[in-house]
């Protein structure tokens, strides 16, 4: 074992995993997490819990993990996260936690991440649960969202004591969890279900197709239903598009709306009667994480698919993983490469793509080398449909039915980085409702910060 390299993961094939919906990362066996916590130097003052959104005791839990004691290990990471089964297969470890660690500085960060997935999945298989809440208060809050943020937040204040409700507008709860990432990636039953049976056996009550703004209002439950406080983790799930010229074509998807279909509904499974668009030759039209899902779910229903990006590789905003992920099985990326227009035929259905090729002039004001178009460079790509992956925005439904709750020009709602409080009082929010399409990550330390306030707020009630 060379201490300065990573413990390899096993995976699935890449020939093999592109025909199929089962997860690509088997993680790792206790023998091989053992080792990869060895190499943890137990820093004495470690930074890696200060790149942790909701400060996980990193060291404390990888050095039970290198004795051998998982249960224990598992307690000290179940104190700080609802979700960590979850965070340890989609959260951007590599610019957080490990980023920082200083076994980093001459060779490989230790697999943080890994190990905390290996941890939570070592619980669940051995039945560990969550330690239960003392004493109630009494005291009544309601959530709204079952995604990262609202089942954080939910489950803080479960343990707090609170008589916690969240209300879930699908049919189904974890918002972006069971809608958005695919069954590869994160798988529903054995992951996303089981975290949230979890939060439930703190005694955190779910109510499903509830959609606030319509069949209640935040004002209702507070004035009606008797919640004192109420936290929005409503996420942000409007698709954003280019306004290119036949974009309102047949064929053409939001990534939202084509992830949702294939997770949710389970349009991927020959038993459901989803309907999909199953393309011979798809585009998908962006370059972050949720393009990569919606790339690799295509290629996974038959098509030769194409991400098209206006920037070059090092600029790509998804996680190197999952683009490693996505080239390994076959994703054809166009870089430096801009739509100006959808094709279409006589009927109305996409028949392709003009576009331009782009080279990277001076920086804009993200850093980032701004993209301009190369003169006389434009090609058409012969497709039969288009994924448009150009991030999401929050609906404004619950900001334009709540008297007194602000959102900003994008209807993002304002609200207290610190602890969550909006402009109504007795109303938190976090997570992509305020952020705007973030990772569940930062959307779970939202949530356990709005908790410590909401807590605050109702200690001094």
């Amino acid at each position: 074992m060379d201490i300065l390299k990573k413990i390899p993961v096993r995976e699935q094939d890449a020939k093999v995993r592109a025909c199929n919906f089962e997860e690509v990362c088997y993680g790792y066996n206790e023998e091989e997490a053992i080792a990869e916590a060895s190499r943890c130097i137990n820093c004495k003052n470690a930074k890696c819990i200060a790149g942790c959104p909701v400060a996980i005791d990193i060291p404390s839990f990888i050095y039970e993990v290198k004795e051998g004691n998982f249960e224990e290990a598992s307690k000290i990471i179940g104190k700080a996260s609802a979700l960590p089964a979850v965070c340890g297969r989609v959260c951007p470890q590599e610019s957080q936690c490990e980023e920082r660690c200083i076994r980093g500085i001459k060779g490989e960060a230790v697999s943080i991440g890994k190990l905390e997935r290996f941890v939570a999945d070592w619980a669940r298989d051995n039945g560990i649960k969550p330690e239960l809440p003392a004493n109630k208060n009494g005291k009544k809050v309601a959530v709204i969202g079952s995604g990262p943020a609202g089942l954080t937040c939910a489950g803080e204040l479960a343990k707090m004591g609170y008589d916690v409700t969240i209300f879930e507008a699908l049919h189904e709860a974890g918002g972006v969890l069971v809608y958005g990432i695919p069954e590869f990636r994160l798988p529903k039953s054995k992951v996303v279900q089981q975290e949230i049976d979890n939060v439930k056996y703190l005694g955190v009550k779910i109510e499903t197709n509830v959609v606030i703004g319509k069949s209640t209002t935040i004002d209702e439950l507070m004035n009606e239903e008797g919640y004192e406080a109420v936290f929005i983790g409503s996420g942000a799930g409007l698709p954003k598009f280019m306004g290119i010229p036949g974009e309102n074509a047949n064929g053409v998807f939001s990534a939202n709306e084509y992830l949702t279909r294939s997770n949710l509904m389970k349009a991927f499974d020959d038993t459901y009667d989803t309907p999909i668009m199953m393309g011979k030759k798809v585009a998908v039209v962006g370059g972050g994480n949720v393009a990569m899902d919606a790339a690799r779910t295509a290629l996974r229903l038959g098509a030769e698919v194409h991400i098209v990006y206006r920037r070059s590789e090092e600029e790509l905003p998804a996680r190197v993983e999952e683009v490693h992920h996505a080239m390994q099985e076959g994703i054809i990326f166009n870089l430096l490469t801009n739509p100006t227009e959808i094709l279409a035929d006589e009927n109305g259905w996409v028949r392709g793509m003009r576009c331009v090729e782009m080279e990277l002039g001076e920086p804009d004001a993200s850093g980032r080398r701004r993209p301009v178009v190369k003169e006389g460079s434009e090609f058409e790509m012969e497709l039969d449909m288009v994924i448009m992956s150009l991030g999401t925005s929050p609906n404004p439904l619950i900001s334009s039915t709540t008297e007194g709750l602000e959102a900003d020009k994008w209807k993002c709602i304002i609200a207290n980085e610190e602890n969550g409080k909006t402009t109504k009082e007795g109303v938190y929010a976090g997570g992509d409702a305020v952020t705007g399409a973030a990772t569940v990550i930062l959307a779970m330390g939202a949530g356990k910060a709005a908790a410590e306030g909401i807590h605050e707020y109702l200690s001094q009630k």
